[in-house]
């Protein structure tokens, strides 16, 4: 029995802001955008992963979450602690020049981990923390 990733979610505030992040900075292809009660989704991934996606949703993507509920998910949100991802790349560093100088918050510059990976730390326009880990060749 196979089992693999379909899809992942990460809550952001400002879909258009993400877009740009996420497709712009990070060269993800947008490959879904929809609307429905008001509120937004937008599936994103990566062209070398055609069946694995990312789905950009608000924060209270359901529509019975209670106004008390929905404030202490922004809150949430504001400092960062919603979601975060991980994603592997065949040069952190160069990935780390491109997003640091797209202006991407900067949480941690490219560093060998003792567990295997050269890594860097962004936040996304939203707050969450993304990581950009590439494996180091013994």
């Amino acid at each position: 029995m196979n089992i693999g990733l379909s899809s992942c979610f990460i809550a952001v505030d400002d879909h258009d802001k993400a877009i740009a992040f996420y497709r712009d900075v990070l060269g993800l292809e947008v490959r879904n955008d929809v609307g429905f009660e008001g509120m937004r989704w937008v599936t994103v991934g990566s062209p070398t992963q055609p069946d694995v996606n990312i789905v950009l949703e608000p924060p209270a993507a359901d529509p019975s979450t209670s106004p008390a509920d929905k404030q202490a998910l922004a809150e949430l949100m504001a400092k960062g602690l919603l979601r975060g991802v991980i994603f592997v790349t065949d040069d952190v560093d160069a990935a780390f020049e491109r997003i640091s100088g797209a202006g991407a918050e900067v949480l941690q510059e490219p560093m060998d981990q003792p567990y295997g990976v050269r890594d860097c730390a962004f936040r996304d326009p939203a707050g969450n923390m993304l990581r950009f880990n590439q494996p180091r060749k013994e």
